[in-house]
């Protein structure tokens, strides 16, 4: 519908109520082009149709691959769209992450906490509703400023600007994307599971991602003392996340498992198997155990192949796997999920390493042709380590000479510059491009890449400002970076949405509207 066509049928709404003087059908308009979706389920069936339609172009071709950056505040979220469309011209393939680290440790009543699950369950779908309550606004902001420009088109008598820009609005696309949620592991049984799922697809949340590691067991991915759970009980999950989705109508949400099996060697549970070879035998056929003949008190014992096994069971009563069976545990891991009715995989590695995760879609591959990742592109790696030893390994593979090198040492500012370094570096820049195409990638995440920003911006103007530079350290650092670089907060009563509620005083209150953005607004020297 256009703007034009958008104004009479609001127009039409009025002309049924004769009383309702003062309501002006272009305002009407306008107000509901700036409140495009009205409920979170509105934004959860819009997204999930873009993730959909991005999925479909990246089996056509990877080169198709999604990105998105971990935001834990929503202007955060906001502030990253707004960059996107100014420096990109559109929002397409680019989403956002809500990381269930980033909650623990940064919206937690408690306090900081570490990726455990101890959080308030309820702080990430009110996070999610959050992050679009800002997106939102970052729309009703630019189409505020567009309207303003679109009157004084009109009272110019500038017909073509007039119509340029009635265009741009017909054609106006949203800061409204795609949220990939971390549920952790369901913060419970499945009916947990379901509930919660439930409030995050009511915020919004068109994708969740739930991980196979025991809920009151949970740890980050990236730390040891990780414990799975037997694929049933993660399948029921999965089947909860989903019924959440189809009992509140967003029949094409999408689900993200996530297997934890590459580090995590324990599990609390020996899953039931009723017969050799079915899903509970293939789980516990990687557990540690001995052959016994004689039975001692307290153990626990299995059979197989006719033989009576013991699984080696630690203190804490936990079950050890065999070591080196994490990547066959996820590759079965990650079959199952897909058959059982998750949209998108996720391994969890312990280093960014195109032949790792590509050697493991490979065989996911041959059971399930079009399986897909969501990839964490973790700070938890020192990519730069870890991209300079991969080189250094292939120099010497290759017979190229490293003796300029100690491959212990090559983090060290020594190396910078030098050609290992600078293919190193190269490497990391084509890392997302090249694992899509080799490595059945969908969408590359960095999980908290903007609590890292937060603190390295805010060192940079401590060390600045409390020092020597003084106010310059803020001016210098920050306002005059953000008028460099066209930064659209450094007008943060407009960003703030106090122009929009200049526009709604207008419309409420005609000429007698009390508005903020008048000529002592010291916003205006920011018009240059």
């Amino acid at each position: 519908m256009t703007y034009q066509s958008k104004i009479i049928e609001a127009g039409k709404a009025i002309g049924a109520e004769a009383h309702w003087n003062g309501i002006e059908p272009e305002s009407v308009a306008r107000m509901r082009m700036q409140n495009r979706f009205q409920t979170g389920l509105d934004i959860a069936r819009y997204t999930a149709r873009i993730m959909r339609e991005d999925m479909a172009a990246y089996d056509q071709d990877p080169a198709n691959y999604t990105q998105s950056l971990g935001c834990w505040h929503g202007f955060i979220g906001q502030q990253k769209m707004i960059s996107i469309k100014k420096h990109f011209g559109t929002t397409k393939g680019r989403y956002l992450y809500l990381s269930g680290w980033m909650v623990a440790a940064l919206r937690s009543e408690f306090g900081p906490l570490p990726d455990q699950s101890m959080h308030e369950k309820t702080s990430v779908p009110a996070l999610i509703e959050e992050l679009y309550i800002f997106l939102r606004q970052a729309d009703a902001r630019e189409m505020g400023m567009m309207f303003r420009d679109l009157d004084k088109a009109r009272e110019s008598g500038d017909e073509m600007e007039a119509k340029r820009l009635e265009h741009a609005l017909d054609t106006y696309e949203t800061h409204v994307v795609p949220i990939v949620a971390d549920i952790d592991a369901g913060f419970g049984n499945a009916e947990a599971t379901y509930l919660l799922a439930k409030k995050f697809i009511e915020a919004g949340a068109c994708c969740i991602q739930i991980e196979n590691q025991v809920s009151d067991e949970k740890q980050c991915g990236h730390q040891d003392g990780k414990v799975t759970v037997p694929h049933e009980d993660f399948i029921a999950k999965i089947r909860a996340v989903r019924y959440a989705f189809m009992e509140l109508g967003v029949d094409d949400g999408l689900i993200v498992a996530r297997t934890d099996s590459l580090g995590a060697g324990l599990t609390k549970q020996i899953a039931v198997t009723n017969e050799a070879g079915d899903i509970g035998d293939q789980y516990n056929s990687y557990l540690d155990c001995e052959e016994v003949s004689a039975i001692g008190h307290g153990d626990v014992l299995i059979s197989r192949d006719g033989k009576l096994l013991k699984p080696r069971r630690l203190a804490s009563n936990l079950f050890q796997f065999r070591p080196g069976t994490g990547e066959d545990r996820c590759v079965l891991d990650c079959i199952h999920a897909l058959k059982n009715g998750a949209d998108l995989l996720w391994i969890e590695t312990e280093k960014p390493h195109i032949g790792q995760i590509g050697g493991m879609v490979s065989r996911i591959r041959e059971v399930i042709p079009n399986a897909k990742l969501v990839y964490n592109n973790s700070p938890s790696f020192n990519w730069t380590l870890n991209f300079r030893q991969q080189v250094y390994d292939a120099w010497e593979a290759a017979g190229t000479d490293i003796s300029a090198f100690e491959r212990a040492r090559l983090m060290s500012v020594d190396y910078d510059g030098t050609e290992l370094a600078d293919e190193a570096d190269e490497r990391i820049r084509t890392f997302q491009k090249d694992s899509a195409r080799e490595a059945g990638i969908f969408h590359h995440l960095i999980t908290l890449p903007t609590y890292h920003t937060a603190a390295l911006s805010t060192d940079n103007l401590a060390r600045e400002y409390f020092g020597d530079a003084g106010m310059l350290g803020y001016v210098k650092g920050v306002q005059r970076q953000e008028i460099r670089q066209g930064i659209a907060c450094v007008k943060h009563q407009n960003m703030a949405g106090s122009d929009v509620g200049d526009d709604h005083k207008e419309y409420f209150a005609g000429e007698a509207a009390l508005k903020a953005g008048g000529t002592h607004n010291t916003m205006n020297q920011f018009a240059a």
